[in-house]
Order: C-alpha cells, then sequence, then structure tokens
C-alpha cells in the first residue's frame, strides 16, 4: 500500500469523479480575506465543512446510545460559524462529495490549525467503493466555547492505494453509510 501524491489526487478526481467539488490546489484567501486552507495538498486532500451543523446538548439529558440514539440531543444550526461549547462536541460535513476507489483506503485527520486549539477532528476510515459526504466530528477539548469555520479547510484526506484490490467493498457489503448526504447520525 501506498500513500498517493497531489498529481495521483488531481488525475482521480478529473477521471473518475473522486472528489467534487474539487479544488486542484491550495486555496488561502478569498475575496481579500484569510482563510483556513483547503484543497489539493503535497499527499492529501484538505476538505471543508458545510454550513450546516448538529451542536451536542445534554438539555433533554438522554443516554449516548449507538444502537439508539435519539436526535433531541442535538441543536441544529446554519451558519458561517459554529460555537462548541466547552468539552462538547458538533457533526457536520463536507462540502466535497467522495467516490473512493475500490483499491484504496482513505484516512481522515484533523488540521494542525484547529489541533492547536484543542478541536480534535474524529471521522472513521472512507472504505473502498463507499461513497457520499463524510460527517465531520469536532470534539472541543477545551474548557473554552470553540469556533468552526464553515467552507473552510477543517481536515485533511489522506489516500493509500494497495497493489491488489479487496475482496469485499463496502459496497458489496451494502454498508448503512453508503450515499450518504449531509450530517448523518447513527444508524443501527
Amino acid at each position: 500500500m501506498s500513500i498517493k501524491s497531489d498529481r495521483w489526487i488531481r488525475r482521480m478526481a478529473a477521471e473518475h469523479g473522486m472528489i467534487e467539488p474539487f479544488e486542484p490546489g491550495q486555496v488561502r484567501t478569498a475575496e481579500g480575506r484569510r482563510l483556513i486552507s483547503y484543497g489539493t495538498s503535497s499527499y492529501g486532500y484538505d476538505v471543508r465543512c458545510a454550513d450546516e451543523f448538529k451542536i451536542f446538548t445534554n438539555i433533554n439529558s438522554a443516554v449516548v446510545d449507538p444502537k439508539n440514539f435519539d436526535a433531541s440531543s442535538f441543536v441544529d444550526l446554519r451558519s458561517d460559524v459554529c460555537i462548541i461549547p466547552p468539552n462538547s462536541f458538533a457533526l457536520a460535513y463536507t462540502l466535497e462529495y467522495f467516490r473512493i476507489p475500490r483499491n484504496v483506503l482513505t484516512i481522515c485527520l484533523g488540521k494542525s490549525t484547529y489541533a492547536r486549539c484543542g478541536i480534535i477532528v474524529n471521522v472513521t476510515p472512507l472504505e473502498p467503493e463507499w461513497e457520499g459526504h463524510v460527517t465531520l466530528e469536532f470534539s472541543n477539548t477545551t474548557p473554552l466555547p470553540a469556533k468552526i469555520y464553515a467552507r473552510e479547510g477543517v481536515a485533511q484526506m489522506l489516500f493509500f492505494e494497495s497493489d491488489e484490490v479487496c475482496e469485499t467493498s463496502y459496497a458489496d457489503r451494502d454498508g448503512k453509510y453508503m450515499g450518504q448526504r449531509g450530517v448523518t447520525l447513527p444508524r443501527s
């Protein structure tokens, strides 16, 4: 298995629609203002989050149960910024829609700008032949409110190509998160 470079990422986006919309270079400014960068980097792709957030709240004192998740544990917000309460988290999704090839595994890591502020990005691997918007979890590990910016870079995707095709892909298993759009809550 090998990590893939910027040339490979640009080729896969152009020829196979692996990432849509796709930015072939790094974007650091727009309309004269500084952004947290997004787009193609040396060995990855920096994704942006949409302007729709689900902010975790304990107002209903629900039990967090992945087999029977209570959606009332979230407050919905549509905004250019999301303020995450101290020691809490928010969900969002990537502006980019992904189509992962059968011989590729994709790993998501947080950007250093957010990590240095105590904001952790958590995403499970994007398996071979999975497609959809990626649901992102932002954990605020600090005792202070933390800010996330919509339509700016939030995490980096790394692509690992295998020298052989997997026997069973996510699509073959009819994975429950296949084709997800928007923020997708736990499914049992």
